[in-house]
């Protein structure tokens, strides 16, 4: 334990926290958040960060080989994972509604896609385990542990967001954050779709 401390950088676990914090970007997310809770759905926001903190925790120790198992590598995963956060984008621009809601669909919309794709989504999670080739996983567990809580915070307090910034404003908010998302989106998806093509022609090469 005290060689696993040893290891701890301010500098490195600044970097770390900013480097996660633009990534998961829930300040940016409250627009969605919003919208889904005057859909009538249910977000948790201690079940959201500490399901979120899981799936960290477990991709940070066993990602690469947990995806393995099902034949997934981390390029596939992050294509299928902007695919979901380009039709949340969608909505959000268009104001449209892609996932209809089902008699047997789940009110509780704390997993998806508020845990998964927006906080622990395949951007974040690609991105935490590339950092660790460059900082001390110590320094990277405290990023999350401290992303987490303000996600916690943030997640209780957007009823308060709401009422403070006027309907006027979420509704310019929830535009720009869906053309910010699906930015987001593209990008993910034609970094890692141009990723898996250049290793299949290698492997066609080989």
């Amino acid at each position: 334990m005290s060689a696993f401390l040893s290891h701890f950088s301010f500098h490195e676990f600044i970097s770390s926290f900013m480097v996660l914090f633009a990534v998961i970007d829930i300040t940016g997310s409250i627009p969605v958040i919003l919208s889904l809770k005057k859909k009538g759905k249910k977000v948790s926001s201690f079940k959201a960060s500490l399901l979120a903190f899981l799936i960290f925790m477990i991709f940070f120790y066993v990602g690469e080989a947990f995806l393995n198992l099902f034949g997934v590598d981390l390029s596939s995963f992050a294509v299928a994972g902007s695919l979901i956060i380009f039709v949340i984008a969608m909505e959000m621009i268009l104001d449209i509604e892609i996932f209809k809601d089902s008699p047997e669909s789940p009110k509780d919309a704390t997993f998806v896609p508020i845990v998964f794709p927006l906080i622990a989504g395949a951007g974040a999670l690609t991105t935490m385990l590339s950092i660790r080739a460059q900082f001390a996983d110590i320094n990277i567990l405290l990023a999350i542990i401290c992303n987490m809580f303000i996600v916690f915070f943030v997640l209780k307090l957007t009823k308060k967001i709401d009422r403070f910034l006027g309907a006027g404003i979420i509704y310019m908010l929830q535009k720009f954050f869906g053309i910010i998302l699906l930015a987001i989106s593209v990008k993910l998806f034609t970094t890692n779709l141009t990723f898996m093509i250049d290793n299949i022609n290698h492997m066609f090469k080989g």
